[in-house]
């Protein structure tokens, strides 16, 4: 693949890809890593070699953008994930003990909080420019703002929560969740709304995580049931000669209800 790259970059390869750079591609990281996960979802193997191919193509194009400019190559990028990877593992490589999985992050986390120590004493820490304008607390650095909100709200939260600032039990979650409800609904404007909209959603992400949950995987699994019950909505719609364009809310809510119905049904068959 890094021939395929130079290939495309040099004199008489590809026009498009000559012209691109880390900026001009940088999108594209995120949705090929959004295909891997939606093939990882699917259950295709096919499908989930296909989009590993993709999402490494980007790896290996930035590196070589990288080695362009003479600042790192992917020799680079392999040593320093092998190099991380050792590190972080002292129960396999060092003299660390972990029997279990629980000692194994306590491990991770322990390295990963002296890695950022050190970066930040360094001043070389993971920010970006964003950052660099609104400076990142120390727990929450290396932590990058380009991801899904409720994965970035999650990891911030667990990130919190190992420090000790978290709620004892889930009860706790839910009487704070009661309480921003209550302030979402008293709020004057919509500046207020945003703010106390996002104050509930943050609480729901914290309850999905003392409850082991992610909170991302949770929304999306109920995004594709939702997607996939309207799709049974305007098939019974279709099936009854009507639009649904044309139906009310109360006539709709009928169908949801069928749809409800009919997957419970199929379900039962299998």
């Amino acid at each position: 693949m890094p021939w395929l790259v130079a290939r495309l970059r040099a004199p008489g390869g590809c026009p498009w890809d000559a012209e691109q750079t880390h900026q001009s591609l940088k999108k594209f990281v995120l949705e090929e890593a959004f295909e891997v996960y939606d093939a990882l979802d699917g259950g295709s193997t096919p499908a989930l070699a296909e989009e590993l191919g993709d999402l490494l193509l980007q790896v290996v194009l930035h590196a070589h953008y990288a080695a362009e400019d003479g600042v790192f190559d992917l020799a680079d990028v392999y040593r320093a994930v092998v190099t991380k990877i050792v590190r972080r593992h002292p129960h396999v490589f060092g003299d660390v003990r972990a029997d279990d999985s629980a000692a194994v992050i306590r491990n991770w986390e322990r390295v990963k909080a002296d890695e950022r120590a050190g970066a930040a004493a360094n001043g070389s820490g993971e920010t970006s420019s964003q950052e660099a304008s609104h400076e990142m607390p120390a727990a929450f650095a290396g932590l990058s703002r380009s991801l899904p909100a409720l994965h970035y709200a999650q990891e911030m939260q667990e990130r919190a929560a190992s420090l000790g600032y978290d709620w004892p039990d889930v009860e706790g979650v839910i009487d704070k969740l009661e309480e921003e409800a209550v302030e979402l609904l008293n709020a004057r404007d919509e500046a207020e709304r945003r703010e106390e909209f996002g104050d509930l959603l943050l609480v729901i992400v914290n309850l999905g995580r003392k409850l082991g949950l992610d909170a991302e995987a949770a929304l999306r699994q109920a995004s594709a049931k939702f997607a996939r019950r309207f799709r049974t909505v305007e098939r019974l719609a279709a099936e009854d000669g009507t639009q649904i364009s044309m139906l009310g809310f109360e006539a709709l809510d009928d169908l949801w209800e069928r749809a409800k119905r009919s997957e419970h049904i199929h379900e039962g068959d299998a």
